[in-house]
Parts: structure tokens; C-alpha cells; sequence
């Protein structure tokens, strides 16, 4: 009586346990992105935001580093854009734009 006491518990340990590595395991592989890039019409073109935990940290709607006040010509380039700048900020750098960036991603000016 004894054994089989001992054996259920056992086993019903070991159940648990595979459920709760499983768990875990599971909970681990989800990706949970922070930070997000969205892109929202203006009246002559595109801008971008990114948003950390659903607030808004940086709202771009011209054209970073060129000294006219210009929208981003097409949604593509503002994807492009913001995309960069979430990269930059994923990797602690600085999230300022260059022209040269701007070039590299053939964004056009």
C-alpha cells in the first residue's frame, strides 16, 4: 500500500513537473516586441512613430536632417525610416537620422 502511495505521488510529481518546464518553455518563446513603428498620413506625405508600451515616444512627420520642412515622399520610406530608428534604439544607440542614412536607405529628398 505503501509502494503505490509513493508511486502515485511520483508520477503525479513528474506530470507536474513536465507541465510546468513546458510552461515555462512556452511563456520564454513568446517575442514580445516593446517597441512598435507605425505610420500615419500628414498633408503632403508620410510620417512615422514609435511607441514604447503604447505610448508614443518619438513622432516624426518631416523628414529628419534636411533643412526643408518635408514630408516623407511614400509610406515605403517612412517604414524604412522608422524601422531604422527602432533598430537604433534596440541597440541602445542614438536614434538621430543622417543624411548619409537617409541615402543608404534611398529615401528620396
Amino acid at each position: 500500500m505503501i509502494i503505490n502511495i509513493k508511486k502515485f505521488f511520483w508520477n503525479a510529481f513528474q506530470k507536474n513537473l513536465m507541465f510546468f518546464v513546458f510552461l515555462l518553455f512556452f511563456a520564454s518563446c513568446a517575442k514580445k516586441e516593446v517597441l512598435k513603428s507605425d505610420v500615419f498620413k500628414t498633408n503632403s506625405g508620410w510620417g512615422y512613430t514609435i511607441s514604447y508600451k503604447e505610448k508614443i515616444v518619438i513622432k516624426q512627420s518631416i523628414i529628419p536632417v534636411i533643412s526643408e520642412n518635408k514630408s516623407f515622399a511614400t509610406q515605403n520610406d517612412a517604414i524604412k525610416t522608422a524601422n531604422l530608428v527602432k533598430e537604433k534604439l534596440l541597440e541602445n544607440l542614438s536614434p538621430t537620422v543622417t543624411k548619409k542614412d537617409l541615402i543608404l536607405l534611398k529615401i528620396k529628398l
